[in-house]
């Protein structure tokens, strides 16, 4: 990214384009009416998370942008004509049930809006019947709803883009924002992949697969950029460090040997028929989850659609997890990359020019009548 055209854009506020009415309030709320620089509607003062803005197409882009660049990129495809850019390839399920009538056979179908990738239809089945039934993404349902919530709330646009940011206030904060961004992507960022205990090995095979298909690519197409030819070799290392580590634990057959597999977050064992949820930055020997206990280790919710965060031998979401590393803004949600910030008596932190009241601008220090 041009960090001069970052500068130049980071004021451009959101439109109210497609306003929709908030879900915590719709009698109060006439459609989402956006702060100046609080991620909240003016109209009824509920974050933007509450209101049904946005659309699959907008979710897979921010998602592809998300995993780009990242050992997940396998997940996203290039944008024809995109110069560069991807979107996720979100994988959507269709079932269709037969219903027994005495008249001529018809047929009962279910579209899920997501399901976890690489699976045969029986064991994606198997997935979501462990999960909560209000947790399934079912097209047209609360539970899709609450999916789409999850991403804007668990994986903020403005974590990941400078130009989704409006107090970056130099070319120092943003660029200090593009390192954080290019680091997590390539240590901490991951997606789970659900599979039957004891198919670690299969999915080790497999990443170690993707990652000489990438390192291969790489080297036919280079171009005698420096960049380009430092950047494949950190990746094949770290595929070769991820193979190293499996392997010191795990068969090279593509089947586990353990006769017991216990789920890292209950410790409860795992049954071998049941499918389980694996983590390729926890090593795919031993690291395993019930699909109901992968899940933040601070928040404590799902993590949707099996994005996660490994840091400090935990799993995060990708909100919880950036602001172990810089301070949130309480006033803009926004992360802040400037070493001047206030704090707050009870801990919270905020960029200097948000600590007041959003109505009035009032300084929270003096009292307001809002």
């Amino acid at each position: 990214m041009d960090v001069s055209s970052a500068v130049e854009k980071m004021s451009v506020k959101p439109r109210a384009g497609g306003a929709a009415a908030c879900h915590g309030c719709e009698e109060r709320c006439s459609g989402f009416q956006p702060h100046p620089w609080r991620k909240a509607c003016v109209s009824c003062g509920c974050g933007a998370v509450d209101h049904a803005a946005g659309s699959d197409a907008e979710d897979d882009q921010r998602m592809g942008r998300l995993l780009a660049d990242s050992p997940c990129s396998h997940l996203t495809a290039k944008v024809k004509g995109g110069g560069g850019l991807r979107v996720y390839k979100r994988n959507r399920m269709i079932v269709t049930n037969p219903v027994v009538t005495r008249k001529d056979p018809t047929f009962n179908t279910t579209e899920y809006d997501w399901a976890p990738a690489g699976l045969n239809q029986t064991l994606a089945m198997q997935y979501m019947e462990l999960i909560p039934q209000s947790q399934h993404p079912l097209l047209g349902t609360d539970g899709a709803l609450e999916r789409r919530r999850q991403l804007s709330s668990q994986l903020p646009a403005y974590d990941q883009d400078p130009m989704k940011c409006q107090s970056l206030a130099s070319e120092e904060e943003i660029s200090s924002m593009l390192l954080f961004v290019k680091s997590y992507k390539q240590e901490v960022l991951g997606v789970g992949e659900v599979a039957l205990p004891g198919e670690g090995g299969a999915l080790m095979e497999a990443a170690n697969q993707r990652t000489a298909k990438d390192a291969k690519d790489a080297k036919d197409a280079k171009d005698g950029a420096h960049s380009g030819r430092k950047d494949t070799a950190e990746h094949r290392d770290r595929g070769s460090s991820n193979h190293a580590t499996a392997s010191a634990t795990g068969t090279t057959n593509g089947a586990d040997d353990q006769n017991e597999h216990r789920c890292t977050g209950c410790r409860a064992e795992v049954a071998k028929e049941s499918p389980a949820v694996y983590a390729e930055r926890a090593g795919y020997h031993r690291a395993l989850w019930h699909p109901t206990c992968f899940v933040c280790s601070e928040c404590g919710l799902g993590l949707v659609d099996l994005v996660y965060f490994w840091s400090g031998q935990k799993l995060f979401c990708g909100r919880h997890y950036c602001q172990t590393v810089w301070p949130r803004c309480s006033g803009c949600d926004e992360l802040i990359f400037s070493q001047s910030f206030h704090t707050a008596k009870d801990g919270r932190t905020w960029h200097r020019q948000h600590y007041c009241c959003w109505k009035c601008g009032q300084d929270l220090d003096t009292p307001c009548q809002h």
